[in-house]
């Protein structure tokens, strides 16, 4: 890739727009919504993604405020404002936008590569509101719908729970405190150039892994794992037979401890270890 992306490439194109759900009629929207102001004023241009970004914002907002308001029925007006607010945060935008591989397609001026761009969570925030504007202006309410909740419907679910709902380390935590009587242990690696690592993690529990997953982040990959686990050591509890997990990091044995790799046991008085990205 150029620096910049000064020229789209089709195939990663087709990538993000498979990730999307939506192949563009109008493919210029997709690279507008890519196209941060940096590049726009290095080019001597007006096209960048920031008109797009404003439209993103109340059409995401819409159709969370959508669903959020039909789904739970008896929640009153303050509750289901912090849970809209909770998901349409710029952390969770730049969650989604890890998830979708958006920096790799972004169009940066050359400082704002150099610097890092590409993994800005503000960045990434902006450009996951102009892509969800993108998909509107190009076919409508029902696809940027299923983007949205595509992406943002477990998240609502999760902080729906309640407290800690969401935050499958401490679930983790206490449950295994209860009926195996040890803390959890996570083992870590990373694929990947910094502007799209991705992170893999397994859980350990009983000197077996209980649990994989992976992200665009320390805390992703380690959450993901954690739920697995979690969801099986349930299961175990309840009398439920549990399937085996199989150990996502290639070549280390499940009862190896990796000093440089194992985070610290996730410590109950906090959501997330001291180590997470």
């Amino acid at each position: 890739m150029q620096p910049g992306r000064s020229r789209r490439d089709p195939a990663l194109d087709a990538r993000l727009q498979a990730a999307l759900g939506w192949t563009f009629h109008d493919v210029g929207l997709l690279e507008q919504a890519l196209t941060h102001r940096s590049y726009s004023s290095e080019q001597g241009t007006e096209g960048s993604n920031e008109r797009l970004e404003f439209l993103g914002d109340s059409v995401l907002g819409f159709v969370v405020t959508d669903f959020v308001y039909a789904e739970y029925p008896d929640l009153p007006e303050g509750e289901l404002a912090k849970l809209r607010a909770s998901v349409v945060s710029a952390e969770a935008l730049a969650e989604v936008a890890n998830e979708l591989d958006l920096g790799a397609a972004l169009r940066l001026g050359k400082g704002e590569d150099a610097s890092g761009g590409r993994a800005k969570p503000s960045i990434l925030a902006d450009a996951t509101e102009a892509v969800i504007a993108a998909v509107y202006l190009d076919g409508g309410l029902e696809p940027v719908t299923r983007l949205v909740l595509g992406t943002l419907e477990r998240r609502i679910r999760e902080q729906a729970a309640g407290p800690g709902g969401q935050d499958y380390k401490t679930r983790l935590q206490e449950l295994a405190a209860q009926v195996a009587e040890q803390l959890p242990r996570y083992q870590l690696r990373h694929e990947g150039p910094d502007h799209s690592k991705r992170f893999f993690a397994n859980v350990l529990l009983r000197g077996t892994v209980y649990g994989c997953g992976e992200g665009r982040s320390k805390k992703a990959a380690e959450q993901a794992a954690a739920r697995v686990a979690w969801e099986r050591l349930r299961a175990e509890a309840d009398g439920v037979a549990a399937e085996p997990v199989a150990d996502v990091i290639a070549g280390v044995p499940a009862g190896a401890v990796l000093d440089h790799l194992v985070e610290r046991p996730h410590e109950p008085t906090t959501t997330t270890g001291a180590r997470d990205a």
